[in-house]
């Protein structure tokens, strides 16, 4: 149901946009119906593969349903398998209805249809993005020692997380890191500093 929804929303928007293309092309004459039928062309064809390669594995249907059209091994659609999945619309479609694309889906177990077994594409629920953790504000604070890449990382997420953290829980943490933080209490503060100090605040 969420990808009819979706395919009826995205109908609705072409449809939307190539009535308004229609008033302004069509008293041009020939010329202005010549550029309705490309734009049809480009809407109903190359427009949802755009928006799939470019937005995320969405359509603006999608989007509002909270569905993306992924790889099957889950990495991000891109430009030749998002146009291969929506130019073989057509054979889904056949013989009427998306009668081949439904049958296809229903003896899926991944509910994929014709195009999607084709491109090795699936659609999936997209979670919206979790709220991220501010590093909170600090006097800043250079490193005793030169960090590298994933040891700057990991004192960055430490300290988004310091928030959360319960003060002796955050010094457990912070007091593995005593080669860089030195000795005695405040472990979980001179750690917040070094990373501000990382992020480059001044």
């Amino acid at each position: 149901m969420p990808r009819a929804l979706a395919w009826l929303l995205d109908f609705f928007i072409r449809a939307a946009l190539l009535v308004v293309l229609m008033i302004v092309l069509a008293p041009l004459g020939r010329v202005g119906w010549a550029g309705v039928l490309l734009a049809w062309f480009f809407l109903e064809w190359l427009f949802p593969a755009w928006c799939e390669a470019y937005w995320h594995g969405q359509t603006p249907g999608k989007r509002s349903l909270g569905i993306a059209v992924l790889n099957d091994d889950g990495t991000p659609v891109r430009w030749p398998a998002a146009l291969a999945r929506n130019l073989l619309r057509a054979v889904d479609f056949l013989p009427f209805g998306y009668g081949f694309g439904l049958a296809a889906m229903l003896v899926n177990r991944d509910f994929k249809r014709l195009g999607d077994l084709a491109a090795n594409t699936l659609v999936a629920y997209r979670d919206a993005a979790p709220r991220g953790f501010m590093i909170p504000p600090a006097a800043p604070l250079a490193p005793a020692q030169p960090l590298s890449v994933p040891e700057q990382r990991a004192i960055l997420d430490f300290a988004e997380r310091v928030p959360g953290l319960t003060a002796a829980r955050a010094e457990e943490l912070a007091a593995l890191t005593r080669p860089l933080v030195g000795p005695g209490a405040g472990a979980a503060e001179r750690l917040v500093r070094i990373a501000n100090f990382l992020v480059g605040r001044r």
